[in-house]
């Protein structure tokens, strides 16, 4: 894929080889939303066409659909050159963009919400950049104590603890492996193609019409991650059950506190799997990385993932927001 330039602006394919360069930015930045990382954003823009440039110090990440020109995180560097990098990416998306309705920014944290209003140039108010600009609150990350994910003591995690008991007493001769992504490809490819086949089978009409929209991307985003699997640095568990793959998971770290959940996919037909490998996992991203939270991510806007998600109780959950321009 050859360079984009848009408006003087030369933006760069992001591709694997990008990973040394989002990282040294991402160094810059304090936070712990999942969206943060190399390899969240590479393997989902297996589908799409991504690209970068460094903008006032800053990296800025654009992907490219139908034409038109957005952001998939906001600038990454330090907060006093983000507010400037943020005017001239509109800028970019603007010149290139059929309007100035498809610019925007997204995934963007409130510390540099905060510091895009209040740190603006000394000739403009707080007021002054709400008029050109609309910030939306959009979905939040799912953040938990790794403990308690582990431990699930309490009333509340009575029936995690249960469905768990209930798939070691049905499987005892389960079988937990380290994620291969060779030995394990073809497998946790078939459980996806079945994944899919299942989910929309137990999901409302209207639901399922969006969700099978995005099926074709998240394909392509498991794709990649197995092609790149050891250079993305990640790690994950597979569970059998009778020499079947039965379900799989991969995460990464975010930061020196928290790691995240990437993909998680089990069979619908095994009950207490997903509850059983969840809680695994839980244990294998404590002692690999020393953490002390798990981000899942958010729930893409769906009611059933959200009400998942948030009968595990989250410890926080993190708002993110996108940037439109007026």
């Amino acid at each position: 894929m050859a360079n984009l330039t848009v408006n003087k602006q030369s933006l760069k394919p992001f591709t694997i080889a990008t990973k040394p360069i989002i990282e040294k930015h991402l160094a810059k930045v304090e936070v712990d939303i999942s969206d943060y990382t190399f390899a969240a954003n590479f393997i989902w823009l297996a589908n799409s066409s991504g690209f970068y440039a460094i903008i006032n110090k800053c990296f800025c990440l654009f992907i490219m659909t139908g034409g038109e020109l957005t952001m998939l995180l906001p600038p990454l560097g330090k907060k006093k050159h983000i507010t400037d990098a943020i005017v001239k990416c509109f800028e970019i998306m603007n010149a290139n963009n059929s309007s100035h309705f498809y610019a925007r920014i997204d995934y963007v944290q409130s510390a540099m919400i905060e510091e895009f209003l209040l740190e603006a140039d000394e000739a403009q108010s707080m007021f002054e950049m709400l008029e050109s600009y609309i910030v939306e609150k959009k979905l939040v990350d799912y953040i938990y104590e790794v403990n308690a994910l582990i431990d699930l003591r309490g009333n509340s995690y009575h029936t995690k603890r249960t469905e768990i008991n209930k798939f070691i007493k049905s499987y005892p001769d389960h079988v937990i492996e380290k994620l291969d992504s060779v030995k394990h490809k073809e497998q946790i490819m078939n459980l996806f193609n079945k994944w899919v086949s299942d989910r929309v089978k137990y999901m409302p009409k209207e639901e399922a019409e969006v969700f099978l929209e995005g099926i074709h991307q998240e394909r392509h985003a498991v794709k990649q991650m197995l092609k790149y699997y050891e250079e993305l640095n990640l790690i994950g568990l597979v569970i059998y059950i009778n020499e079947e793959l039965k379900g799989f998971t991969v995460g990464e770290q975010i930061s020196e506190h928290t790691a995240t959940v990437i993909i998680e996919k089990t069979d619908f037909e095994v009950l207490g799997c997903a509850q059983f490998i969840f809680r695994e996992f839980s244990k294998m991203l404590k002692e690999y990385y020393g953490v002390e939270y798990i981000n899942v991510g958010d729930d893409m806007g769906f009611e059933n993932l959200r009400k998942v998600k948030m009968s595990y109780r989250p410890f926080k959950l993190v708002p993110k927001y996108t940037i439109y321009q007026k």
